[in-house]
């Protein structure tokens, strides 16, 4: 399975869901490290991702290559991350028939109803779950990846 981790500014959410997805899976899945500038891509390959890109070519043209994109909310957002995050990238990761796990960061202008606020590590160890134990599609993934 190929999972895409996008991030932007220093990157740091971006690390730490490499990290989780590196201890959970070892080396049973393939990370893609995408980052809208170099110190993203660069954090999140030295956390365990096994290549990187960076910029909205990169993005866009990764997007739909892999079988899982993970990042927070806002990267399906046009201009999110301070403006790094470009109108083509969001929709690049919208429109992606990858499925998407995104963590519900209530930023960029961004709430989600229905979804408790709850502390950054639990929002990704749920991610990570999610990813793991998948929903019938995520389980498929895994099969297929096998």
């Amino acid at each position: 399975m190929k999972i895409a981790v996008i991030d932007g500014q220093g990157g740091g959410l971006g690390k730490v869901i490499v990290e989780k997805l590196r201890k959970e899976f070892d080396n049973d899945i393939r990370i893609i490290a995408l980052g809208t500038n170099v110190a993203a891509t660069a954090q999140m390959i030295k956390a365990g991702a096994d290549e990187g890109a960076t910029g909205e070519n990169a993005i866009c043209y990764n997007s739909n290559r892999v079988d899982v994109i993970m990042g927070a909310i806002g990267i399906i957002a046009a201009n999110s991350m301070l403006g790094e995050l470009t109108p083509a990238m969001a929709s690049a990761i919208a429109s992606s028939n990858a499925i998407k796990v995104l963590i519900p960061l209530n930023r960029c202008n961004i709430q989600i109803a229905g979804v408790k606020d709850e502390p950054l590590p639990e929002q990704l160890n749920n991610a990570i779950a999610l990813v793991k134990t998948g929903d019938g599609s995520l389980s498929c993934l895994r099969k297929n990846a096998e």
